[in-house]
């Protein structure tokens, strides 16, 4: 396929037909199975459901970190899978932002230059980008602590951080994965906030896998993934009801 493969389909997250099998003691175990999301530029979307039922897995397919069986994901209108490894990788740093649960805060960094590491991956750090990461840690919170280190901070504090990271490029998809799992429910609930206030100041389309209820009833939009597919929350509670 062509490089810049391109739909002309919608500039948000389109997902079709995805499917995922692993193999576990030498047969398949097929972990989605045709799943469908369509996410609208400047959209909230939350996704729970048991361990092991595929969550993380579809944010790696979604941002091309891996690879589907079978489906399409298009982002922004574009085929993202059809690109190359090293356009796939240019894409991900210019319109996707990450939050992970463990924050990956390099330890020798201090906090604004760990914000700044994905500009300085897309190519350098310009006054005005500098300006941006001080403009978001003074909006969490982090003002005074533009020159510490990783090591120096809460785990609260830590994850503001990756918070502001994974907004400095501007990108048009911010990607969540289990980001309060490792934080007291008051320091969660903040982190929490958080995301979805930024999301909704820079227009960004914040799509959240967690096992937090809590979390995702803040969100405008929740999905359980059951069987290999998304099934709106409020259909899955009333199957659970009936059962």
């Amino acid at each position: 396929m062509a490089e810049n493969s391109q739909f002309s389909g919608p500039q948000g997250v389109l997902v079709r037909g995805l499917f995922k099998n692993y193999e576990s003691a030498g047969r398949a175990v097929s972990i989605l199975r045709d799943l469908a999301l369509e996410i609208q530029p400047g959209e909230a979307v939350c996704i729970t459901g048991p361990s092991g039922s595929g969550k993380s897995t579809l944010l790696y397919l979604i941002s091309s970190l891996d690879r589907p069986d079978a489906g399409d994901v298009q982002l922004l209108g574009t085929d993202i899978l059809a690109l190359s490894e090293k356009l796939q990788t240019q894409f991900r740093n210019k319109h996707i932002g990450f939050v992970f649960q463990d924050h990956d805060l390099l330890p020798q960094l201090s906090v604004i230059e760990n914000v700044l590491l994905p500009a300085i991956a897309g190519g350098g750090v310009s006054a005005e980008t500098e300006q941006q990461a001080e403009k978001l840690l003074v909006r969490v919170g982090l003002q005074d602590r533009l020159k510490s280190l990783p090591a120096q901070l809460s785990g609260g504090e830590r994850q503001r951080v990756a918070v502001c990271r994974a907004l400095i490029n501007k990108p048009e998809l911010v990607l969540a994965d289990e980001p309060t799992g490792n934080l007291d429910p008051s320091t969660a609930k903040v982190i929490g906030d958080l995301l979805l206030e930024l999301s909704r100041e820079q227009n960004t389309m914040l799509l959240c896998v967690t096992h937090s209820i809590e979390l995702a009833a803040r969100f405008p939009r929740h999905f359980v993934l059951e069987d290999g597919k998304l099934v709106p929350a409020s259909d899955a509670l009333q199957t659970a009801k009936k059962s």
